[in-house]
């Protein structure tokens, strides 16, 4: 069988970078995900090392997929290699695509979060023509509510019971975002990627 090749995607902006998992991220990914803080408003509880070395593998196994329908992407500083964040955007029927990211704590309240959804705006609309975003936050997560407002998305509502996480079910607050709506911030840059959405195209997700 011959190897899959991909031509690696990359987006920038003011401060930080987007670029594809690699297997040297673990270590830093499990900064965030085993990390009982920086996993508290999310939809799981923290992860272990095997767990995390799975996440890393499905993310690069992902970016060979045809048509590609997951972007999961390491967070960076411009200009630099070292992970401080994962960003995920999954696209969805009807030009459609959710997105959603975690920052390690030090980087916390110094506007990464709403550059890192910027990032993911642009490679939705930009690149793949996508015609609407949405996110979903905890109902706890106030600064998570403050970073999608920043970044010009709409709060569209509730959904009930939505994820199973410390022993009991949880709402999650909805926010959306559609591409006419979007006023990107300067100095945004994105690379090649290995597939584009045509109209009405998209695939269904595993959550």
């Amino acid at each position: 069988m011959s190897a899959v090749h991909v031509t690696p995607l990359h987006l920038v902006g003011p401060r930080l970078a987007l670029r594809e998992v690699e297997p040297e991220d673990t270590d830093g990914l499990l900064a965030i995900y085993g990390d009982a803080d920086a996993t508290r408003h999310l939809s799981f509880e923290p992860r272990t090392p095997e767990q995390v070395q799975s996440i890393v593998d499905r993310s690069i196994a992902s970016a060979t997929d045809t048509p590609r329908t997951e972007y999961c992407l390491a967070i960076t500083r411009r200009g630099e290699r070292h992970l401080i964040g994962y960003a995920r955007l999954a696209t969805e029927p009807q030009q459609a695509a959710t997105i959603g990211f975690a920052l390690h704590p030090d980087e916390w309240g110094k506007g990464m979060g709403t550059e890192t959804v910027h990032l993911l705006c642009a490679l939705g609309f930009r690149t793949l023509g996508l015609h609407r975003i949405w996110a979903a936050r905890s109902p706890l997560n106030e600064a998570s509510a403050r970073t999608l407002l920043r970044a010009g998305m709409t709060e569209d509502g509730r959904i009930r019971d939505h994820v199973f996480v410390h022993g009991a079910w949880r709402d999650s607050i909805t926010y959306s975002i559609l591409a006419d709506e979007w006023t990107p911030i300067g100095d945004l840059e994105v690379g090649p990627t290995t597939d584009t959405a045509s109209p009405g195209r998209g695939g269904s997700r595993r959550r």
